[in-house]
Parts: structure tokens; C-alpha cells; sequence
């Protein structure tokens, strides 16, 4: 019987043989959510870390304002796409790190920036990553993140996370804003703005870009079809499957910055 897989090996498994389509994806490489991530994070002179990197996006689109970016992912062959892709740009100043983000292997305040977008969600341990990304970030600096989070009602909740888990057994969580503002005040953040956008996912490209079994897309398919009207209405659900998250992005600063 083979040894159960921890969930970092399991999750550097599952995207280590998608790095391709991540750097492809169309909803990765663009979107409001990722031009305003971009903006919050250049610094000038700065040196800035992607926390779960996956295809990359973030750290081109932050590299070319920056001093440095380091694009950090629990899988090497991720990385490798990554660096390759930065060297097809002429990005020069990104450097690539295989490590959790619940132990980074960094000095304290070693970056005057921390970001992450479409990962916390793979997370094992959020608040474990939260107290690494404030230790290694200096006095003055910023941390962005970027993710799905859940509608709220429980209703609406249990059904996001079944066709997440689904999809992808690497999955943990989609938060909601006031986990995610608790969880950074705890980690020694002062949690500030917050954006909401709403990000529509084709479902043929969706369970496509991720590998999903043809046996877990029929059951999304049939959890879909079943589902009552308040979570159709609330997703947009479409004939094909496809639907629109939820998506959000907040801004937090070390204790000691804001009031």
C-alpha cells in the first residue's frame, strides 16, 4: 500500500504536472484583480516575495517596477516554468525559491513587500504562513493578498467548497473576509482595504487546466444540477457549469504602522 502523500507533497504533485497550463491560463495572466495586486506591491527599490506563485502572473507583472521578486512554490517544476517564462520576458531580477510557505527560508524582514494570489486556499496552515509572511517582511512593509472567498451563507458555502475539493483534492479552504481579517491581526497584521470583484470561470478550461478526473467533473456536473436556486442565482450558474466566485483582495501592514 503506498504512504499517504502530506498535503505540501500532494499539493506540489497536483500542480507540478499542470505548470504549463498555469502559465497559459488566461484567467491567471489577467484581470482587475491582478492589476491592482500589481499596483499595491511596486515599490520602488523594493524587494518583494510571491508567496505560492504558481504560474507566475504576479511576478511579471510586478518584476519590471521593483527591485527584486522572488517567486516562491512548493513545486520545482512550477519554478522552473516560472523562471523560464521571466527569462523569455527579459525579467532579470526574478529569482525562484522551492519552500512552504509556512516555513520561508528567509531572515527576518528580508522583503519590503509580500504578496500572493490564487493559493491561500491550498494552505495548510494559514495562520502558521501569516506569522512567517509578517516575519520576514521588514518595518514599513506591505502584505497584498488575492483570493476566492466564500459567499457567506452556509447554503452557498458547503456547495463552493464541494465543487473546489472536487475539482482539485488540494484544496482547503476559500475564507471569508472576517476569517481572513482575524487570522491577520492574529499574526501580527493590522488588516486594511479590501476589493471585491466577481471572476467567471468557464468550466471546460476550469477542470481542464487542472486535470480533474472525468469521475470528480461528473460529479461537480451533478452537484450543480441538483443545487437549489439561491446557489444558482448567487454563482450565475450556466448550462455548461460554468459560474462566477467570488473573489477578494486585502491589504495589511506589520503592528506599529497604522494606528
Amino acid at each position: 500500500m503506498n504512504q499517504p502523500l502530506s498535503h505540501d507533497a500532494h499539493t506540489a504533485s497536483q500542480f507540478g504536472s499542470r505548470a504549463a497550463e498555469y502559465v497559459a491560463s488566461a484567467v491567471h495572466a489577467t484581470g482587475e484583480d491582478l492589476a491592482a495586486l500589481a499596483r499595491f506591491a511596486a515599490l520602488p527599490h523594493a524587494a518583494v516575495l510571491d508567496l505560492g506563485c504558481g504560474g507566475g502572473h504576479v511576478t511579471y507583472a510586478v518584476a519590471p517596477q521593483v527591485r527584486s521578486v522572488t517567486a516562491l512554490d512548493l513545486s520545482q517544476t512550477m519554478l522552473d516554468a516560472v523562471a523560464a517564462e521571466a527569462q523569455r520576458r527579459g525579467l532579470a531580477n526574478v529569482a525562484t525559491r522551492r519552500a512552504s510557505v509556512e516555513a520561508l527560508p528567509f531572515a527576518d524582514a528580508s522583503f519590503d513587500g509580500v504578496v500572493s494570489r490564487y493559493s491561500a486556499h491550498h494552505w495548510g496552515d494559514v495562520p502558521a504562513a501569516l506569522r512567517e509572511a509578517h516575519r520576514v517582511l521588514a518595518p514599513g512593509g506591505r502584505f497584498g493578498l488575492v483570493d476566492v472567498v466564500h459567499p457567506g451563507p452556509p447554503l452557498l458555502d458547503t456547495h463552493l467548497q464541494a465543487w473546489e475539493l472536487l475539482r482539485d483534492p488540494s484544496h482547503v479552504r476559500d475564507y471569508g473576509e472576517a476569517e481572513w481579517r482575524r487570522m491577520l491581526a492574529e499574526a501580527g497584521f493590522v488588516p486594511g482595504a479590501v476589493r471585491r470583484w466577481r471572476v467567471r470561470m468557464e468550466f471546460s478550461s476550469w477542470v481542464a487546466r487542472m486535470g480533474t478526473p472525468e469521475a470528480s467533473v461528473a460529479a461537480i456536473r451533478a452537484l450543480q444540477t441538483g443545487a437549489p436556486e439561491p446557489v444558482r442565482s448567487h454563482f450565475g450558474l450556466e448550462d455548461d457549469g460554468s459560474f462566477t466566485l467570488d473573489v477578494m483582495m486585502i491589504e495589511a501592514e506589520p503592528d506599529g504602522v497604522s494606528d
